[in-house]
């Protein structure tokens, strides 16, 4: 038989006819009859069938896909067989093509196709591996709370690892976050537990490199370690650490049922590749998460104040920073209460140079300078030379404007010291709605080496409010064409409708109508304070505090 070259023999020749050179080819060969007997077999082919001869069936020698490959293309004679068929025979994976002989004869040359399979199936393990990895960095990325990123970790890892999954985290004191998954939900615990009851768990909490799965006796597990609904024993255990950014952000258990194949060093492998991404984010929600619990409690110092009636006097105030995103900015208020009712309450209101964090850290540090000079909080001048010398010493080159109020209520009059440094004047309203300015004056803070100032005395009725704000009132943009300042008389034609409100209804009230005159332009922090003189007739002890009785 001449050998057809890089492929297989075609055509309708008889194979006596091409005499017995086929029985040398490299490739098994096998002819086979309509009634699916063995005609010939060549030595490659008596090789890998060891019972196979001439007139012994094929069924009797061959693989069931085979045998039924050969009874579809008998029925054709071999032509339009539905091309090769493949299958296993013993540890070989075949291909096998049939060409039609004569008499209906066919000949199957089989071809060892198992390196090739190999190769398929190790790709397309790959590509779902790929798959897998992709899915698994999207969600655990999609959130930066660390209960929910540990809650993905697991979840994953028990659809595509393992039959369970459980995380530990670092300890918090003396007891250790988990996240157990057997397939029905997530629980989370925080309990004592002794990692060195696990083996390699202790050194994966570490940072050091997983023990392999085979020295690990999964009987030998603790409780804690087998999450509820685990069905079976454990046949087989992969603890693998979490590698975070500079220090360990936990460690995994994946556990397998007795049953199912123990892991394997590919997989192994593969669980320490998704390990180091459930730690990488980890590590990051971790961090974030203390980033905005330092954040927080920082931000709780520079947040204004919730307002409220100190000493029979009403306090009430409004902030709204220059952008939407942003909780602080330059504008800052506070009100220090006298120790006693015959004491003087310290209000204050400021606008720092500039916006954003930067403004707001040195309005946190005026805040806490004003803090600690109240006991010369009836010295507005003193209190001003000593907050200059302050920020004059600081290395913040920016400055501020403010206005100081000392507050005192004595029967139905309300006694207010107000001195400004280089601050919008503060504005008084009348129970008839006369609006005055008050009658002081000064330089800003934290430029001159020497500040100057002069204290206006100002006496509230009960029902009339005094109102110290920043320019971001007056010098918000605004109206038909987004280009026109609330300006000045804006803000005194509001404060006058606003005679005998409550402290916290002017604030509302004024807020309100800059807001709306604004629209969607920017605008500058914007801060207001009301200081009101309540409609009361005298004074009652209410919890410690005074408080106004109100009269109709």
């Amino acid at each position: 038989m001449t050998r057809v070259e890089g492929s297989l023999p075609q055509g309708q020749e008889l194979l006596s006819s091409v005499g017995t050179a086929w029985m040398r080819a490299p490739y098994p060969a096998l002819v086979v009859d309509t009634a699916g007997a063995l005609v010939e077999i060549n030595a490659q082919a008596a090789r890998l069938f060891p019972a196979a001869g001439p007139g012994i069936p094929l069924a009797d020698v061959a693989p069931d896909w085979l045998v039924e490959g050969h009874r579809r293309a008998a029925v054709t004679g071999g032509e339009d067989a539905g091309g090769p068929v493949r299958g296993r025979h013993g540890q070989w994976t075949l291909e096998a093509h049939a060409t039609p002989g004569a008499d209906g004869q066919v000949v199957w040359w089989l071809v060892d196709d198992t390196h090739r399979e190999l190769a398929e199936t190790a790709l397309r393990d790959e590509k779902e591996r790929n798959g897998f990895l992709a899915e698994a960095s999207s969600r655990l990325l999609a959130s930066l709370n660390t209960e929910r990123c540990m809650e993905v970790a697991v979840e994953l890892a028990t659809r595509y690892l393992a039959d369970a999954a459980v995380l530990v985290a670092p300890a918090a004191g003396r007891r250790h976050p988990l996240s157990l998954c057997a397939g029905d939900g997530v629980v989370h615990r925080t309990v004592r537990i002794e990692p060195a009851d696990v083996p390699g768990l202790k050194e994966a909490l570490q940072g050091f490199p997983p023990v392999p799965s085979r020295w690990i006796d999964p009987s030998a597990l603790p409780e804690w370690a087998v999450p509820e609904g685990f069905d079976g024993p454990v046949g087989s255990v992969v603890v693998t650490p979490l590698p975070g950014h500079g220090v360990p952000a936990g460690a995994l258990i994946l556990l397998r049922r007795s049953d199912h194949a123990a892991f394997d060093a590919s997989e192994e492998s593969f669980a320490r590749v998704f390990a180091a991404r459930a730690g990488a984010a980890l590590s990051a929600a971790r961090l974030y998460m203390e980033q905005t619990s330092i954040t927080a409690t920082l931000m709780a110092d520079l947040l204004p104040p919730m307002l409220r009636r100190v000493h029979g006097v009403e306090f009430a105030g409004s902030y709204r920073t220059a952008q939407d995103t942003e909780r602080v900015g330059g504008d800052f208020y506070d009100v220090h209460p006298g120790a006693a009712p015959g004491d003087k309450t310290l209000a204050v209101l400021g606008d720092v140079c500039g916006k954003g964090l930067e403004a707001a850290v040195l309005t946190g540090k005026i805040r806490s300078t004003l803090q600690a000079l109240l006991p010369l909080a009836d010295d507005h001048q003193h209190l001003l030379r000593l907050l200059n010398g302050t920020l004059l010493n600081s290395r913040h080159t920016r400055f501020a404007t403010l206005v100081l109020a000392s507050v005192l209520r004595q029967e139905n009059t309300t006694h207010l010291s107000l001195t400004s440094a280089g601050h919008p004047l503060p504005l008084i309203v009348r129970q008839d709605g006369t609006v005055e300015e008050a009658r002081t004056s000064g330089t800003l803070i934290g430029v001159l080496p020497d500040v100057k100032s002069t204290t206006a005395e100002v006496d509230l009725r009960p029902g009339e409010s005094c109102l110290l704000f920043t320019d971001g009132v007056t010098e918000a943009r605004g109206g038909p064409l987004g280009d026109v300042m609330f300006g000045d008389d804006r803000l005194r034609a509001a404060l006058a409708e606003c005679a005998g409100m409550p402290a916290e209804a002017v604030v509302e009230r004024i807020h309100m109508l800059v807001a709306e005159w604004i629209g969607e332009n920017r605008h500058d922090d914007i801060a207001v304070m009301a200081i009101t003189a309540p409609r009361t007739t005298h004074l009652t002890a209410v919890d410690g505090h005074t408080a106004g009785r109100y009269t109709a």
